[in-house]
């Protein structure tokens, strides 16, 4: 059922609700729930920004400001194409790239894949999360499912299968879109739940990637990326006590700046942190650290 925040019956507020031995374990019973403002006075982020606090532990929300609220999710989107591809594919299973890698979008981030080009889903996977690249999205929804539309039923359906019914994906890539939108709390689910592969959580610890692919005639194409993580790589200091294990940014003009982190504290204790729709990068950041900073209050 579509949860909705301020529901008497809504399946995400069951979990606060169980009186007998005979009331059925909710869907939520192993999850963060909490209303659309949780501690909201306790931190002063940039107008505008929204953002939530997850313990991942002790299964409770921290911090949330709206996060209910609909937001535009950029390139957090990948995320939950990484999940569909990982769920749906094999890592050294070959992509070819069709002509549908060619983007019009003057400012999309691309590698510039050519059609013909062939990668593994192991390399394409490194290249999506840490250089965001749009263009290699389209590629890992082909090669899984035959086209981009049959793939994004398929993140559609994975979303809602994990319970982030707040949210609904239109592409691959979260290049700004009708209709494609989600929650910071729906992005907390989708990273919880890209937390469960291994995978996933290596390459977005990596803050350098460099690989090897081939072009429609099997010549080697060489590349070398950074992560666009700045706690990755150094050029943000992590609050003391904190150590950010890896993350996904999301950058457009609708969106603003995103980041999704996952970190944990000095007893390795788990933590997903989320900040959408701040003005620049700088306040992003900010605005993260602020956040990173309240575990363990």
């Amino acid at each position: 059922m579509p949860y909705t925040a301020d529901s008497d019956i809504s399946s995400f507020r069951m979990v606060s609700s169980q009186s007998t031995m005979n009331t059925a374990v909710p869907f939520t019973s192993k999850l963060c729930v909490g209303d659309n403002n949780v501690n909201s006075d306790a931190i002063t982020l940039t107008q505008g920004s929204y953002a939530g606090l997850f313990d991942i532990y002790d299964k409770k929300i921290l911090y949330g400001k709206n996060i209910h609220q609909q937001l535009n999710p950029a390139s957090l989107t990948k995320i939950m194409t990484a999940i569909v591809a990982l769920k749906n594919g094999s890592t050294d299973m070959i992509l070819t790239a069709t002509t549908n890698v060619n983007l019009k979008e003057t400012d999309a981030q691309k590698m510039d894949l050519k059609p013909g080009d062939t990668m593994t889903l192991n390399q394409a996977l490194n290249i999506l999360l840490l250089y965001s690249a749009n263009d290699v999205a389209v590629l890992i929804a082909e090669g899984i499912a035959g086209s981009e539309d049959a793939f994004v039923d398929m993140m559609n359906k994975e979303a809602i299968s994990i319970g982030a019914t707040n949210t609904h994906f239109t592409n691959c890539h979260g290049l700004t879109a009708d209709d494609h939108y989600t929650t910071v709390y729906d992005m907390y689910l989708i990273m919880n739940d890209a937390m469960q592969f291994e995978l996933f959580n290596e390459i977005i610890h990596t803050p350098e990637y460099s690989t090897v692919y081939h072009d429609s005639a099997g010549m080697d194409k060489e590349i070398s990326i950074k992560s666009t993580n700045q706690y990755i790589t150094g050029n943000r200091e992590m609050p003391a006590g904190i150590t950010v294990v890896g993350g996904k940014t999301g950058t457009t003009s609708a969106a603003g700046h995103c980041l999704v982190l996952l970190s944990r504290d000095t007893r390795s204790n788990p933590f997903i942190s989320i900040v959408m729709k701040s003005d620049n990068r700088e306040d992003l950041y900010d605005n993260m650290s602020s956040l990173l900073g309240f575990i363990g209050n």
